[in-house]
């Protein structure tokens, strides 16, 4: 007796919804950008060094996708091509707005022993743990070159793989793995610095 599967239903791939937008429908844009908007929003994240800048990163990206989206021939995958546009658009407003502190010691509101009182002397610890680790980790991208620092957040953070991150920043393989070889080392130089302190 043959079992036969049923169908599994699937989501839609990023083309069939590229095709279903070019059809005239609009959801289906809606849902593409819906699939890749928490990489974008690391990768600008982690480009600008705040939240602030990387929503309106994210935002100006999206509206240039969209309003670039002829443009998208199809050489790489969607995803690569939109996150090459977010973070050039991420790139665009660093250089604009210049690169902010991503904490400030003197935040309005913040009080030193306010939050601690709230959690348990393991929770605060970690949490400032778990800060310290951030600020030094932003730190330490500031160190690094525009073109290492995309490079290194393509592909640590929204996860593309060597071949996308070159399709991406429109530069050969061995680039990528130069510049990600670089920045590992200036990382982890800065890293192990900081934590001997």
């Amino acid at each position: 007796m043959a079992v036969v599967a049923a169908p599994c239903s699937s989501a839609p791939s990023d083309e069939v919804l590229l095709e279903r937008f070019a059809a005239g429908e609009r959801l289906a844009l809606e849902e593409l950008f819906g699939r890749y908007r928490q990489p974008a929003y690391r990768a600008a994240f982690r480009l600008l060094g705040n939240e602030p800048d990387a929503l309106d990163a994210v935002q100006e990206g999206f509206i240039k996708a969209l309003t670039h989206l002829s443009g998208f021939q199809g050489r790489s995958s969607f995803k690569t091509w939109l996150l090459r546009v977010v973070s050039n658009a991420a790139l665009d407003l660093g250089r604009q707005r210049g690169r902010r502190e991503t904490l400030s010691l003197n935040a309005p509101g913040a009080d030193e022993t306010g939050d601690a009182r709230l959690l348990t002397p393991d929770e605060a610890a970690s949490g400032l743990e778990r800060a310290d680790l951030r600020i030094l980790l932003d730190e330490a991208l500031a160190t690094l070159s525009e073109a290492q620092r995309q490079t290194f957040v393509l592909h640590a953070d929204a996860g593309l793989s060597y071949r996308e991150v070159a399709d991406a920043t429109g530069v050969s393989i061995g680039t990528v793995m130069s510049r990600l070889f670089y920045a590992r080392q200036k990382l982890r130089a800065h890293l192990s610095q900081r934590t001997t302190l």
